[in-house]
């Protein structure tokens, strides 16, 4: 898996929908610091 590439994905979705990490973050019950890993294709393990 491309992290880049799926975070990329993730904030071009986000962007389109009119949403901010935080937003985001709130609907799937984590952080607006994850949603903001994910679209720096950052991880942590």
């Amino acid at each position: 898996m491309d992290k880049g590439k799926t975070g990329r994905y993730i904030a071009a979705r986000r962007r389109a929908a009119g949403m901010t990490q935080e937003r985001l973050g709130e609907l799937l019950g984590i952080s607006y610091k994850t949603v903001s890993r994910w679209e720096r294709g950052v991880s942590h393990s």
